[in-house]
């Protein structure tokens, strides 16, 4: 009693054949697109931490620059409102 299968025959062999080279090639393909998705992901998370920085950023920039503004205008200020 031999324990090994026979041989397949050679249709079924180039089918299976087929099937392997179509899902190697599906393969390759979801492979580059999940690639290209974490490329894109990863610019995307750059982006969100540039507008992160930048909606701290621009507020207290615009604070100091109002408080710069108004320091540079108080004697103007005073004098029109009569304090000097």
């Amino acid at each position: 009693m031999s324990t090994t299968a026979a041989p397949a025959s050679s249709p079924e062999m180039a089918l299976l054949l087929a099937n392997i080279a179509r899902a190697q090639e599906e393969t390759g393909k979801f492979a580059a697109e999940q690639h290209k998705l974490a490329a894109e992901a990863a610019k995307l998370s750059a982006e969100a931490a540039n507008l992160r920085v930048a909606r701290f950023v621009t507020p207290t920039a615009a604070v100091v620059a109002a408080l710069g503004a108004i320091t540079a205008a108080a004697p103007v200020l005073a004098r029109w409102l009569g304090l000097s």
